[in-house]
């Protein structure tokens, strides 16, 4: 299994962005994918997940923000950030949970700043 991310990048607050994951390694269309970030000095949470079925939710504070999608045939998920803030600066990664394991990749730097 890979996960591999990428549109990470410096933006001004009220910008966006558009994060993408490529998968591999699995049936990608079978499994719920899922986008969490980590702050320094903070713990890892779950910003937005969808199912194989393309059901979505999302964490409080990016409902209305974020919108998360796939391409199954691609086998991409993205995150597209908008009215980006300096508090969702963080390393975000992509998440995929296959038979009770997580799956993780190397994550990509987000910076929201004047």
């Amino acid at each position: 299994v890979q996960l591999v991310e990428s549109g990470g990048g410096l933006v001004q607050p009220g910008g966006s962005l558009r994060l993408s994951c490529a998968g591999s390694g699995f049936f990608f269309s079978r499994y719920a994918m899922s986008w969490y970030r980590q702050a320094p000095g903070k713990q890892r949470e779950l910003v937005a997940r969808i199912t194989s079925g393309g059901n979505t939710n999302y964490a409080d504070s990016e409902k209305g923000r974020f919108t998360i999608s796939r391409d199954n045939p691609k086998n991409t998920v993205y995150l597209q950030m908008d009215s980006l803030k300096p508090e969702d600066t963080a390393v975000y990664y992509c998440n995929a949970a296959i038979l009770s394991y997580n799956y993780w990749g190397q994550g990509t730097q987000v910076t929201v700043s004047p």
